[in-house]
This record gives structure tokens, sequence and C-alpha cells, in this order.
């Protein structure tokens, strides 16, 4: 008897892709977590950041279910992706398999993450700081890409990874670096969200940057642009946006 074929295809540049845009551009996550007593899987949602690598991040309160659960057992599921008119499975999602570790906040990322974190999610500062929160970072294991109806994809956790490119070493590192696009790009937001990303108007800023893309945001909106491959250093990063150049609409 032959073998049914698989229905899952083989990964390309294109899945990638849009796997990265699902996870990056999400502004919070179904995250699925073990309960520590029942054993019964449990699910809540979160708000989601990345670290300048890619790996995502979450901002969680010690009174939660989902943090005491991850402090006792590291693997996490979450799930990206949201549908918009008609079919809700006809519209692409993302679930990630991820092992969560708890970032120290007297540790020197904790900095980093929190300036991200509020970038990203402007709101959270009225509670960042309190006692009771703190950050986790995901670290990406394994995913399963579902594009739509007959597009489904697995993909390696290192498919999620970013180089950092000297971003470490960049003075004043990711809020230089966004300063710096912002005086040799005054028009960057607003060109990439209208002509790359196909936003509507809206008053668009940049919330982060990396060496595979840049965030945008605009009120309660993220968008993510990708780079068509990733940037390998800062220059080259420079010469790439300027050579995309296209007035906005």
């Amino acid at each position: 008897m032959a073998d049914k074929p698989s229905v899952i295809r083989e990964t390309d540049d294109e899945a990638r892709g849009l796997a990265r845009r699902l996870l990056r551009g999400a502004r919070f996550v179904a995250l699925a977590v073990l309960d520590p007593e029942t054993g019964f899987p449990s699910v809540s949602r979160v708000l989601i950041g990345t670290d300048w690598d890619g790996a995502p991040v979450i901002l969680v309160s010690a009174l939660s279910a989902h943090t005491r659960a991850l402090e006792a057992d590291a693997r996490v599921s979450l799930l990206a992706g949201e549908p918009a008119k008609g079919d809700p499975l006809a519209h692409p999602r993302l679930t990630l398999h991820c092992l969560g570790s708890r970032i120290a906040r007297d540790g020197p990322d904790h900095a980093r993450l929190r300036d991200r974190f509020i970038a990203r999610h402007p709101k959270a500062k009225l509670y960042i700081d309190f006692a009771d929160f703190g950050f986790f970072r995901l670290e990406p294991q394994s995913a399963s890409l579902n594009g739509g109806f007959g597009k489904a994809y697995h993909l390696p956790g290192s498919d999620f990874l970013i180089r950092l490119g000297g971003l470490q070493d960049y003075p004043g590192q990711e809020g230089g670096l966004l300063q710096e696009l912002g005086v040799r790009f005054p028009d960057l937001a607003g060109r990439l969200a209208y002509t790359h990303c196909g936003a509507k108007a809206g008053k668009w800023r940049l919330c982060g940057v990396d060496m595979a893309g840049i965030d945008l945001a605009s009120g309660d909106l993220l968008l993510r642009y990708e780079f068509k491959t990733p940037i390998a250093t800062i220059s080259d990063m420079f010469l790439e946006l300027a050579n995309s150049a296209n007035p906005v609409p």
C-alpha cells in the first residue's frame, strides 16, 4: 500500500518569513503551560515582546497561574496570528514551542528588555516596575506554521534567532541606533508602514530594530518589516534602507 502524501510542506524562505512576521508582529499571544498541580494544559493571554536576537519575551506577575507553572516546568507553547474576516482557519497562525527562563531583575539583561518592552507596549510602564512583575525569556525549540488551508510547515527553533551583528557594541545600543535611523531617515516609519507593509494612515514610529528587521507601532497597532535577508553589519543596514527609499503615499 502506497504511503499517503504528507500534509507538511517543505519549509522554504517564504514560510520562514511568514513565521517570523507572525511572531515579531504580535502584540499578544495565547500562552500554554502545564498546571503543576493537575498536569492539565492551561492557556492564558499575555503581552509579548522580543529580545534583539529574536527570542520571545513575556512580562508576567508572580501572582499569575502561568508564572507559577513556568517556574515548575520550563516547557511552554505560544500561539500567534490573529484571524480577520471570514473563516478563522483560513488565516495564518504559528505555534512556537519554547523553554522559559526567568530574567533576574538585577541582572545585565533586565534593563534592555525593559526598554524594548516599553517601546512596544507603552502602557506597561504603569506596572512594569512593580515588585511582583518580571520577565521570562522563551528560547525557541521548534514550531508549527499553518499559513492557511494546505500550507502546513515545521520549523526548527533556530529559524527564529537573529545574529546580533554588532548591535550590542553600537553607541547607545538599540536606542542609539533607533535615534540614528530617525535622523538619517525621518520618514522611515511611515514609509515602511505604508509602502512595504500595506498599513493604513497613522502616526507610525520605530519601536524596535534588529539585524533582521524593524518593528513599527501606531497606537495599539504593531507591524514588522523584515529585511529580505538578515543584515550583517549596521553599515549594511543603513545602505539597505537608503536603497529601499520610496515616497510616502
